[in-house]
């Protein structure tokens, strides 16, 4: 949420750095992500100084150009053509000298420069509004008061407002703070606590709304008054749909939003105001003269402002007339109702709706709007009818028109403030500091809570509906220590220690750290994804994929079937900010639905290799991360958990432009490889990245299982040889395996697949597997004689079996 600090002026005599404000702010909760100084025109008028038209002449090569000569307070006075028709001499104007960096209204910003115009230096610029981006009159140069000193700056002479605006993320729980007024009171309870601050929020004065005629009334029907606590209304005829004047559009261009017309604006504003939203529906278009709050049968069509169709459902609350439905309640109007240049009269909304109901419905339309934010958090179902009438005055003052109805209040059920009992002793106890008694009385008469019994153990307080959430001691307590300032509280510097011994329920943790140990010893650094992920990662049709029912944002809707594009999300990241070397490693899970519709759940361990495996220096060059340094790893990993018996096979998924399966049988324990190009292309990410997956599960159970066995070391060599295979791209390297341990297997210890390379020069539907043969015999030293004989054997059955020749 974007707070302006002028805005927050207008309720709060205050002129505090804006560094210790937003300090405040992040004590009392309302966390600061970011401050930012903002100015009414872009560049601030950095550069443009007051300058004096000595002499216009007319340009000796040109008709419409005039020869000027200008003193900006220099010792020489500055040659520049000009354009302008109202040019000439004896004015005071804005000059842009060379060098100057403009930001029109229109069109990409430009640097002056020295140049000629028609044969003649020209050594700056004399500038109309548009062309600073002060306005869009360009019918000719900006004229100022003839009083104007000669030389000083720009900024100082033009209306140029600069603002601070806090970034603040606003988390679930404040729905105090959902506008400007909000914050304000939250930063005058720590003012008044903390700095001895003596005012008062300035609250707008709503006191000359008066009902002009009843010449509008349209009466309200609550149908669903558990969606919709509170519905207030009322109607303003004979408005004038116009621009909003400029101290409104600036104030919502602080802020970022959007100005659109007069009345819509007014909404914003009060929106941001005072966080209640607000809709204005154009009169004309209610049929039936009637508003009726309640739910449409499921699957009705609906058309939005969006000029989307949307089907209903059934749980979706709906603002209506006597025929069809206006605007889905809280969160988005119809195409048909809203406010256009031709309306004339409106019926102005300002309504308290269910969170959970306005949640449910953003969430399914996918529709984000700053009234369903607000909505969502809770607003205050007692400041409607204030909100309504601060409305009403703002549009009769800038739309004109009468106030034609009273104001109509479907309210059944009155949200009472609650009371809630605080013992003086639990505050001590949960804070950690003797806050004296006066003191937390303080805090909360500070924060707007009405004192209503105390004594010398508690205190009976109501706390005021706008805080929703703050309904237990607890809640209470929370909220004096945010005042207080978390700052203040104590902390002791003994340092308490306890011996804690791992047994054997800790084995699989113990694994996790001697492997994490490893990796992080290999210049691996780990790192922690969120188990969340979005769905354009997978395929739409993919059934396997955990949807997540009421997901945070539209993005991350689902939970991560595999850890791959969480880490490449990581590199990605990392190479935009031109670290692009990167070895990581991750414990993460992943999920995913099986063919008996069951949600499964894994553990696994994904490691990440890219860029140069080592930097270039004096006494060595660089190397670029290869499968041979991944393959390196996860070998030794595996090592590290005692696990020796396994097969490998060609890996088989598009994840993978090519890679390797260890597994045991169909028990799967390690898959590694490069990452199929076209998925790192999708993911902005430069170069090849090397990935493994290894199932963390079935490696910790494996260990249960694994005998270790010790032998004394071999008195006789092993033998290795090469080969490279070409062979059809259908053939996998199990069947190589396979026809080497059959042809082979007195003499034959392991065989390995180190390489796969395909390219077109090696045939059509080629590829090359490197593989390395090791024998062993474990009675006598082999000779070149018997491997040859061995050599020979295995590739002439390649050739039968498979169809291989050597490359």
């Amino acid at each position: 949420m974007k707070v302006s600090y002028n805005w927050l002026k207008e309720y709060l005599d205050i002129d505090l750095p804006a560094a210790k404000i937003g300090e405040m702010l992040t004590g009392t909760g309302l966390e600061v992500e970011h401050i930012e100084q903002k100015q009414s025109i872009e560049g601030g008028l950095e550069g443009l100084v007051v300058g004096f038209v000595e002499s216009a002449e007319k340009h000796p090569n040109a008709d419409k150009l005039s020869l000027t000569k200008v003193n900006v307070g220099g010792a020489e006075l500055l040659q520049i053509v000009c354009g302008a028709p109202n040019v000439a001499a004896g004015q005071k104007v804005v000059v842009a000298q060379v060098g100057t960096m403009l930001y029109p209204v229109e069109g990409e910003p430009f640097k002056i420069k020295k140049g000629k115009i028609r044969g003649e230096a020209s050594m700056g610029m004399i500038c109309a509004e548009d062309e600073i981006g002060l306005g869009t009159d360009h019918d000719g140069i900006i004229v100022l008061d003839k009083n104007v000193e000669i030389g000083k700056p720009a900024s100082e002479v033009l209306p140029l407002e600069t603002d601070v605006i806090f970034e603040i993320g606003l988390t679930p729980n404040r729905s105090d703070a959902t506008g400007h007024i909000g914050v304000a009171k939250d930063l005058l309870a720590a003012l008044k606590t903390n700095e001895g601050y003596k005012g008062e929020v300035k609250m707008p004065d709503v006191s000359g709304f008066k009902v002009d005629n009843t010449d509008l009334t349209i009466p309200v029907e609550v149908e669903n008054v558990e969606a919709c606590p509170r519905y207030t209304g009322v109607s303003i005829s004979g408005v004038t749909i116009k621009e909003s004047p400029e101290w409104l559009q600036k104030k919502l261009e602080s802020i970022e939003v959007k100005p659109i017309n007069n009345v819509v604006d007014i909404t914003n504003f009060i929106l941001h105001e005072l966080g209640q939203p607000l809709h204005a529906f154009d009169a004309d278009e209610i049929i039936g003269k009637t508003v009726i709050v309640k739910n449409l049968p499921n699957e009705s069509p609906f058309i939005t402002l969006d000029e989307k169709e949307r089907k209903l459902d059934g749980e979706d609350l709906m603002i209506c007339n006597d025929k069809e439905g206006m605007c889905i309640a809280g969160v988005f109007g119809g195409i048909k109702s809203g406010v256009k240049e031709t309306t004339k009269n409106i019926f102005l909304e300002s309504a308290c709706f269910n969170p959970i109901s306005i949640r449910k419905t953003s969430k399914r339309h996918d529709l984000r709007t700053d009234a369903a934010t607000r909505f969502e958090k809770g607003v205050d179902p007692n400041i409607t009818v204030y909100a309504l009438k601060r409305a009403a005055l703002l549009i009769k003052k800038l739309a004109g028109g009468q106030i034609a109805s009273e104001i109509v209040d479907v309210y059944p059920n009155e949200v009472k403030c609650p009371e809630v009992k605080v013992r003086f002793k639990r505050v001590n106890l949960v804070i950690g500091n003797d806050i004296p008694t006066q003191k937390v009385v303080d805090i909360l008469a500070n924060m707007d809570m009405e004192i209503v019994e105390k004594t010398d153990e508690y205190i009976l307080v109501k706390v005021p509906t706008n805080k929703v959430d703050v309904l237990r001691e607890i809640d209470v307590i929370e909220e004096i220590l945010r005042i207080y300032s978390y700052n203040k509280v104590e902390y002791s510097n003994k340092l308490v220690s306890t011996l804690s011994y791992k047994g054997a329920t800790d084995k699989k943790a113990g694994i996790k750290e001697v492997v994490s140990d490893y990796m992080v010893g290999k210049d691996c650094m780990e790192m922690m994804n969120n188990s969340i992920s979005r769905s354009v990662y997978y395929e739409k049709k993919d059934k396997e994929v955990v949807k997540i029912l009421n997901s945070l944002t539209t993005e991350l809707d689902v939970l991560r079937k595999n850890m791959l594009f969480s880490g490449l999300e990581v590199i990605a990241y990392n190479q935009n900010r031109k670290n692009g070397d990167l070895k990581l490693f991750e414990f993460g899970q992943t999920y995913w639905i099986d063919e008996q519709l069951e949600y499964k759940e894994q553990e696994n361990l994904s490691i990440f290799l890219t860029g140069n495996d080592r930097q270039e220096n004096w006494w060595q060059e660089h190397a670029d991360t290869s499968f041979s340094d991944l393959k390196q790893i996860v070998n030794n990993v595996l090592k590290k958990m005692g696990i020796q018996r396994y097969q490998t096979s060609e890996v088989d998924e598009n994840s993978f432009a090519y890679g390797l399966h260890y597994h045991q049988g169909k028990r799967s324990l390690a898959k590694l490889g490069l990452v199929n190009p076209l998925i790192s292309k999708k993911m902005d990410i430069q170069g090849e990245v090397w990935y493994a997956l290894l199932n963390w599960g079935n490696l910790v159970s494996n260990i249960n299982s694994q005998k270790i066995e010790f032998a004394p070391l071999l008195k006789y060599p092993s033998v290795k040889r090469d080969l490279a295979l070409i062979v059809d791209k259908s053939v996998h390297f199990g069947a190589i395996e396979s026809i080497a341990a059959k042809g082979a297997k007195k003499l034959l210890k392991s065989v390995n697949l180190f390489d796969v390379y395909e390219d077109p020069k090696l045939g059509e539907n080629k590829k090359s597997y490197a593989v390395s043969f090791t024998f062993l015999d474990e009675n006598k030293t082999l000779t070149k004689k018997e491997i040859d004989k061995t050599m020979d054997r295995l590739l002439q059955q390649f050739e039968k079996q498979l169809g291989a020749t050597l490359k």
